[in-house]
């Protein structure tokens, strides 16, 4: 009785940590795509963005904005709701390390100077999801119980 109390209590306390890493971190996702794709929150849209990365060596600039923002908005969508975690978390994570070496690494670890710290954190974040999966608060969860 014990033993099956503590493994529910684990399981939900898993559940609800999985639930709580994916949902802030699908929004900044969510957030940052959107200011690639379609300039919402002050940003530049695929036209500016992608004159930016050109600027910075990353062409051709518009494909690589629409790669980039395509991969944090649906990305974002992915983890928040929990559908096909795993590999949107591989496709974001491969995006903050292009972010962090492309842009950033060159000016340190501090956002302060426009160094990596964010990107590493994201990348943290990504790559823990791509290792466990959502859990059981998510789409993939009711899609594999209904598969099995």
């Amino acid at each position: 009785m014990i033993r099956t109390l503590f493994k529910l209590t684990n399981e939900r306390q898993l559940a609800l940590a999985l639930l709580m890493l994916r949902i802030p971190t699908g929004i900044i996702f969510i957030a940052h795509g959107g200011q690639k794709l379609f300039g919402l929150f002050g940003g530049y849209g695929i036209t500016g963005t992608g004159q930016w990365m050109e600027s910075i060596g990353l062409g051709p600039g518009a494909l690589m904005a629409f790669l980039a923002g395509s991969a944090e908005f649906f990305g974002g969508i992915a983890l928040l709701v929990g559908l096909l975690t795993r590999p949107a978390a591989a496709v974001l994570s491969i995006t903050m390390l292009v972010a962090i070496f492309a842009v950033h690494i060159q000016h340190g670890l501090f956002m302060s100077n426009n160094g990596y710290e964010f990107g590493l954190a994201l990348l943290t974040l990504s790559a823990a999801l791509m290792f466990s999966g959502a859990g059981k608060l998510s789409v993939d969860a009711l899609i594999s119980k209904r598969l099995s």
